[in-house]
Formats: structure tokens, C-alpha cells, sequence
């Protein structure tokens, strides 16, 4: 799917595919408007009960990533993935996390806590970066720390004012960073479209086996509620690949700056979402937490960007450096 064409190295310390003039930052903003999008369409699905839907989501989205796996000749990738049994072992750990992940997004929605499902994917970052602490053994700047001190107290500002642990928020958070450190293992041997196919056919066993049995209880909500309702529950595997395949475009054309930058407008729609137009309740308690969380990330992002074009220049330095010195090895 990379586009694997030798072209010069750029000025800017970036790659070719990495210029977001070539639709890269169009397929990312689409990525992170979909999944921003995803608190109005689940309700759709209702009476389906959040179980029910991320079964139908498993089943669906394996069958949409195997008709695009042969529309776009990409079955060599999926099999050679499926005869290495330690990575298909890795990715199967990755897709319990992943459903995890659903499910509690799933039901903070259908429950009317979208703005607690916003709040886990807004404080992802900074898990993200303690998880590089606590198992990959990276040593953090001191901004980084700090921002990890904000998250924190964001939390425990929320569960004492608020009166209970934001258990979505945190489930949320955890299970996703856990998925990405899970595929961190994994690398990029494995694609975006090959890795979503493997994952869901190891939970499609189960998936499938659950509607087939609500079905026979004659408790699934499937051929009972009209055609519309049972293509909108099919609909679900489109939806979950096809802002994961913008994602991988846009990652692979995109600085990582510009891509850790996107990431932050699908919680900004989903918090405008259960604020605005689904009227969430939002106590001064959640104020002071979310501004908390927001000065951490604004403090992650600042950082980042500095310690990115630290990078650049010191890279640019070494290779003007190496030319100084061809340049008088040969006089």
C-alpha cells in the first residue's frame, strides 16, 4: 500500500510521503471528523444494546476488510500475517483491548456520557507517555512530567468533585494506550487494513457466536426491527474501517507533529457533541478538570514541537557537518 518510489530527500527534514499537500492532511482530518462523529451514529443502532453492537461491529468489520482485501489484491500480506503465530498471538492480546475499548465507548454513549468518553481520549496522550515510563523505560523531559502532574490532579479534581472515579474516561484511555503499546510490539511489518482483518477474525469466533445465540433466544435485535435497522447494524463495519484507512493514508504522508495535532479534534467533537447538542450535564467540577487536562496537552503539544525541530536542526547540523568534512577530505 506505501508508495515505495526512491525520490530525492526534501530540505525540510521530511519525507516525500510525509508532505501534507498531497491529500495526507485531508484524509487525516476526515479520519479524526468520523471518529468524532461516532457519538450520533450509535444511537442509531439502538434498541441494540452496546454487547449487541460491538458483536455486530466485530462480524461486519472483518467481512468489509476481506471484500477490500481482494478488491485491492492484498491478500499476500493478510496470509503471510496469518502463518506467523507470534504475531498473530500479539495482535489477538491487541484485539481483546481493542473491544475493550469499544465496548466501554459504546456504552458511554448509549448511556449519555459522551463527555466522559471524550475525556478518555483527551487524557490518552498522557497515558501514553507514562506507559513509555513505566514499561518502555523512556526517560521524560521535565514539561513531559509536569503535564503528567495536571492529568492527575484533572482526575482526582473530577472524582472528588463529581463524587465517582470517570471509570469510562479511564477504561477508555487505558485500553487504548494499551492496544497502541501492544501494536508498538508489533511494528510496522503489519499494515492498517491486514492488522484490522487479523484482529477482528480473532474476535469474530466469539462475536459470532454471541449473535447466534441472541438470535436463538430470540433476544437480538437484527430481522426484528426492519431492514433499515439490520443494514445500519451492518453499516458498522464500514464505519470502523473506513476512517482507519484514512488514518493509515494520512500516517504515512503526515508529520508526526501535524498527526499528534489532529488527533486532538475527534474529543473535541465528541465534548462540543455531549455539551451542546446532547445538553450533558457539566458541574464546576468537570470544568476545573477538563481545564486541567487541556493545559497538560497544550503543554505535551508545545513540548513535542520544540523537541521536534530540535531534532531537525541538529540532524540538518550533522549532515552539513559530514559535507564540511568530504569536502576537505578531498582537497
Amino acid at each position: 500500500m506505501a508508495d515505495e518510489r526512491t525520490t530525492p530527500a526534501p530540505t525540510d527534514g521530511t519525507s516525500p510521503a510525509a508532505r501534507p499537500g498531497r491529500g495526507g492532511l485531508a484524509a487525516g482530518i476526515g479520519a479524526y471528523l468520523l471518529w468524532g462523529g461516532l457519538p450520533l451514529y450509535f444511537p442509531l443502532l439502538q434498541p441494540s444494546g452496546a454487547v449487541e453492537i460491538i458483536a455486530h461491529r466485530v462480524v461486519w468489520s472483518l467481512l468489509f476488510c476481506l471484500l477490500l482485501l481482494v478488491a485491492t489484491r492484498s491478500w499476500r500480506p493478510f496470509a503471510e500475517l496469518l502463518r506467523r503465530p507470534r504475531t498473530l498471538a500479539t495482535l489477538g492480546v491487541a484485539a481483546v483491548m481493542l473491544a475493550i475499548n469499544w465496548l466501554v465507548f459504546v456504552y458511554g454513549i448509549l448511556t449519555d456520557q459522551v463527555v466522559d468518553d471524550a475525556l478518555g481520549y483527551f487524557i490518552n496522550p498522557l497515558v501514553t507517555v507514562g506507559l513509555a515510563v513505566l514499561v518502555l523505560r523512556e526517560r521524560l523531559r521535565r514539561v513531559q512530567w509536569a503535564a503528567l502532574a495536571f492529568g492527575a490532579a484533572a482526575v482526582v479534581v473530577i472524582t472528588v468533585g463529581y463524587g465517582r472515579v470517570p471509570w469510562i474516561a479511564l477504561s477508555l484511555t487505558a485500553s487504548f494506550a494499551l492496544y497502541g503499546l501492544i501494536k508498538k510490539q508489533v511494528g510496522r511489518s503489519v499494515g492498517a487494513l491486514p492488522g484490522l482483518a487479523a484482529e477482528t477474525l480473532v474476535l469474530t469466533p466469539v462475536a459470532a457466536g454471541y449473535l447466534v445465540w441472541l438470535q436463538v433466544a430470540g433476544t437480538g435485535s437484527f430481522t426484528g426491527h426492519g431492514g433499515w435497522h439490520a443494514a445500519a447494524l451492518a453499516s458498522a463495519g464500514v464505519v470502523t474501517a473506513v476512517p482507519l484507512l484514512l488514518f493509515n493514508s494520512a500516517a504515512r504522508r503526515l508529520p508526526l507533529s501535524v498527526i499528534g495535532l489532529l488527533q486532538y479534534l475527534t474529543p473535541v467533537l465528541q465534548f462540543l457533541t455531549g455539551v451542546l447538542l446532547l445538553h450533558e450535564h457539566m458541574p464546576p467540577a468537570r470544568w476545573w478538570g477538563f481545564g486541567l487536562v487541556w493545559v497538560a496537552l497544550v503543554m505535551l503539544a508545545v513540548d513535542g514541537l520544540r523537541h521536534r525541530r530540535t531534532q531537525v536542526l541538529e540532524a540538518r547540523a550533522a549532515v552539513d557537518a559530514s559535507g564540511d568534512c568530504e569536502a576537505v577530505a578531498g582537497r
